[in-house]
């Protein structure tokens, strides 16, 4: 059959299934398939894994944890026998042909080699138990191995593998390890390589930290020995299928409806805009929701170290940059693409995040007629913000004196929004904040929308509002009247006042 090294294993007498076995049992023929003689070859478990008299009872144990998520931990044993029929498996097929077929028709090749290894050596498996070992392999030979059913699970947002034996995960803001595990470091390894070699990456000795991404955009980041002495670390920041929205964050009370008007109107009349916060914060989120209000006739021109942003408009141009190639030649920087940018006529730039000497770029578009740029870089509050951003200009080399570099971020920036993931695992957007100017020596900022927190209960969950400081006529106004959103920010800002009254 094709994906097979040679034909089917022939029909031969067959003995008495082992006690609790749903396969029939082959027994030895001198006409074996490449299964039944993969089997011979392939390095020998132990016997009480293997011999099918005694082969024990694999049930996958399960324990629910705080999340009330249902985690598999499958046993020694399980782990045995899956190594001894895939090692056969990888013997028994051609992976260059098993290649040619679609997804299905290869899964389906897989699963009848596998049910041939497991009846030839009379494993004593329940149907459910062979279910969930056929699944396994097919997802290791064809997927991401034990991640796959950690990766099509929306709730997740986090998933941690700090070596082959443990693997973290996050649901609601809450950290919680799983029984899911590699076979070893080499089988980690092998599905770090599958993921970033489909971004034409790599990860090995010799470059070993690797910035990613999986097909959905999510986000992966790789560091293996000697970097990281217990085993690779494969760390994923997932994102959801269904793209959130700014309703979507409203309905998850990360602002009120009317902070989301003034968010919206900030996107809409192409404000300068900065998105702050610490990891996990929600900022490309954020970001992804901000442009959901740019007009589709703009042309849009994103820079990111992995391509994860999810824009929606028709006129798209996604840019990534290049890691070094074996020599240490060949690397394309975040400042490449900033300045590369700037020659592709785009109405809006968009930097992922904001890291290093890419901002002094990015302030100079802004400030050079592409309003209505965006970008994100991690800070604690929007004051440190700024002064993040004074740092990296002045870490890229840039004599320029602090005075100046301080009026270019307060001539280039409108607003910024700045998010946090609060102890409880909640994510607030917590300051929406716009630059008025310079006084002196320090940029002048103020508050349109606060979160404050005022205590907890008896849960633990933290207990808060967003609210209004009273600004009835932003510094942006005079822009919102320009695009003709002026009468929805003046109702925006009024509902605000009243809410808090």
């Amino acid at each position: 059959m094709f994906g097979r090294r040679s034909e089917k294993i022939p029909n031969v007498p067959t003995a008495p299934p082992a006690a609790g076995s749903t396969a029939p049992s082959a027994a030895p023929h001198p006409a074996a398939s490449t299964a039944q003689q993969a089997l011979n070859r392939a390095p020998a478990a132990p016997p009480a894994a293997l011999a099918p008299a005694v082969t024990p009872k694999v049930m996958p144990a399960q324990h629910v944890n705080r999340n009330n998520t249902l985690v598999s931990a499958r046993s020694e044993e399980y782990y045995d026998i899956k190594t001894m029929v895939f090692t056969a498996l990888i013997e028994a097929i051609d992976l260059t042909q098993l290649s040619l077929l679609d997804n299905n028709a290869a899964r389906n090749e897989i699963r009848e080699i596998v049910n041939e290894i497991i009846s030839i050596r009379e494993v004593a498996l329940s149907i459910t138990e062979q279910e969930k070992l056929l699944e396994d392999i097919c997802n290791d030979v064809l997927g991401y191995g034990p991640l796959e059913p950690l990766l099509v699970r929306d709730e997740i947002n986090d998933i941690m593998v700090n070596g082959s034996d443990t693997t973290y995960i996050e649901v609601a803001g809450v950290t919680e390890q799983t029984g899911v595990r590699f076979r070893d470091d080499r089988h980690l390894m092998s599905v770090c390589q599958r993921i970033v070699s489909q971004v034409g990456r790599r990860v090995d000795e010799a470059s070993p930290i690797c910035d990613a991404r999986l097909p959905d955009g999510s986000r992966v980041n790789v560091i293996v020995p000697p970097l990281a002495i217990d085993g690779p670390v494969l760390t994923i920041r997932k994102f959801r299928k269904d793209r959130l929205r700014l309703q979507d964050l409203v309905d998850l009370k990360a602002i009120t409806s009317e902070g989301a008007e003034v968010l919206s109107i900030i996107g809409h009349v192409r404000c300068n805009c900065l998105i702050s916060g610490g990891t996990g914060s929600g900022k490309t989120t954020l970001l992804n929701a901000l442009t959901g209000f740019i007009d589709v006739e703009e042309r849009i021109v994103t820079c990111e170290d992995a391509a994860e942003l999810q824009l929606q408009q028709p006129h798209v141009v996604r840019l990534e940059t290049r890691p070094p190639n074996l020599e240490g030649e060949g690397s394309v920087t975040m400042r490449d693409l900033v300045k590369n940018c700037l020659r592709m006529r785009p109405d809006r730039i968009i930097v992922g995040e904001v890291r290093g000497s890419e901002a002094f770029d990015l302030l100079q578009a802004m400030n050079t007629g592409h309003d209505g740029s965006m970008g994100t870089l991690h800070a604690n509050s929007p004051r440190e913000a700024l002064s993040r951003l004074e740092s990296m200009i002045i870490m890229g080399g840039f004599s320029l004196p602090s005075k100046t570099i301080k009026e270019m971020i307060a001539d280039s920036i409108d607003v910024l929004i700045h998010g946090a993931r609060l102890r409880d695992g909640s994510r607030k957007i917590t300051h929406i904040t716009e630059i008025l100017g310079m006084e002196g020596d320090v940029i002048t900022t103020q508050d349109l929308f606060v979160y404050d927190v005022s205590g907890e209960d008896a849960s633990g969950k933290l207990l808060g509002e967003h609210r209004s400081t009273g600004i009835m006529k932003p510094a942006f106004w005079d822009r919102a009247r320009y695009y003709g959103q002026e009468a929805e920010l003046a109702a925006a800002l009024e509902a605000a006042e009243v809410r808090d009254y």
